[in-house]
């Protein structure tokens, strides 16, 4: 458990943070949001003593961790940051390895933990623990810097703004994994973003804060069937609604979709969707109408290098129009066998998809309870 008691912070004339109380139990995800400068990132590092507090205390199961040492402290907190961080001259084992062997694990201790963490990611270690950082993609390398922070088996992480630098696929993929890791870990992860989108999908619990103190903390649900303060209502936009608003498919899709046209051949096919770390992608005629979708499994099974994937093309995938109502749109996302809605332009281009991740399921219980429950 993290417990907030008093906490101040300034910097000159700045109150950064002023007198926060709020405690995180063991095993939640807690989102900090809010716009810029609201102290957010300073709370987040006054848990590993980044940042030391002017007043009150910061406390960890109990222990009041200005009387820890703050090296031995930050050794049992994970801590990713949008910069990554990696060592360039460690290969991708070593650099997992890095706070395992500071330790003092022995190898036959901290190499199963490396195995175990790559797999978890679907990043084999035989194909990837020998590479170097610069071999990996952008997503791929961001993996790594998760799994370092988990490589000691910290019951806390620490993230700062981790996927902001990553193409919209790729943050969404590293976003799922994240939870799900999280799940499965039982970790504790205190998370900071500015992005509402990310905040509704990720959270058990998110903290609103502004001018260092806390506006509202509450479940992504309570949150936006009853924000606390204007502040909260104007940063939600167009996530605050409430049951029968006239929100539609363009209110909740994604708009950069990874397309080709149907005369693309299979290996640059597969090329594009392992450069955007997806396994499937949009297939358009040449007038870049909607003509189907194509997956990784399909191009492996039945194509031959330089085959056209408009040959392999499936049409499984529901489709909208972009002001279709958003209520029709969730019932036919969750029954989608691909796990996305098309969402298409009244001329029938491609206007974006909508997937099925933990923000849709919570958009739609906030929006219409328990009718897709």
């Amino acid at each position: 458990m993290i417990e907030f008691e008093n906490v101040s912070k300034s910097y000159g004339e700045s109150k950064v943070l002023d007198r926060l109380n709020f405690r995180i139990n063991p095993g939640e995800f807690v989102v900090l949001i809010g716009p810029s400068g609201c102290g957010k990132t300073t709370t987040l590092r006054t848990i590993n003593r980044l940042i030391e507090p002017d007043g009150g205390k910061v406390f960890i199961n109990g222990e009041d961790i200005s009387k820890v040492n703050p090296v031995q402290l930050r050794r049992t907190i994970g801590y990713v940051i949008q910069q990554i961080g990696l060592f360039p001259n460690m290969t991708v084992e070593e650099n997992i390895a890095v706070v395992p062997k500071l330790l003092k694990y022995p190898k036959e201790k901290w190499q199963p933990i490396v195995r175990e963490l790559l797999e978890l990611v679907g990043m084999p270690y035989k194909e990837n623990a020998h590479k170097y950082p610069s071999e990996l993609s952008g997503g791929q390398q961001q993996r790594i810097g998760v799994l370092r922070a988990l490589a000691a088996s910290p019951p806390i992480v620490l993230m700062d703004e981790p996927f902001g630098a990553l193409d919209p696929i790729t943050r969404e993929a590293l976003q799922e994994e994240v939870k799900r890791i999280q799940k499965k870990l039982k970790k504790t992860i205190v998370f900071v973003t500015h992005d509402m989108d990310e905040a509704l999908r990720m959270a058990d619990t998110i903290v609103f804060m502004s001018g260092g103190k806390i506006l509202q903390m509450a479940s992504p649900e309570e949150l936006l069937q009853n924000p606390a303060d204007p502040l909260i209502s104007e940063f939600m936009g167009k996530h605050k609604g409430a049951p029968g608003a006239s929100l539609t498919a363009g209110d909740f899709m994604k708009t950069r979709v990874l397309k080709a046209s149907r005369k693309t051949q299979t290996l640059q096919s597969v090329e594009l969707m392992r450069k955007r770390d997806v396994n499937s992608m949009i297939v358009v005629n040449d007038d870049d109408t909607y003509a189907g979708t194509v997956s990784l499994d399909t191009i492996k099974a039945l194509g031959k290098a330089g085959k056209e994937i408009g040959d392999m093309m499936e049409d499984q995938a529901p489709i909208v129009n972009l002001n279709e109502d958003a209520h029709d749109t969730f019932e036919k996302l969750y029954t989608s066998p691909v796990g996305y809605v098309v969402v298409l332009n009244d001329d029938k281009t491609v206007a974006g998809l909508i997937t099925k991740t933990s923000m849709a399921k919570a958009m739609g219980e906030a929006l219409w309870g328990e009718m897709l429950s």
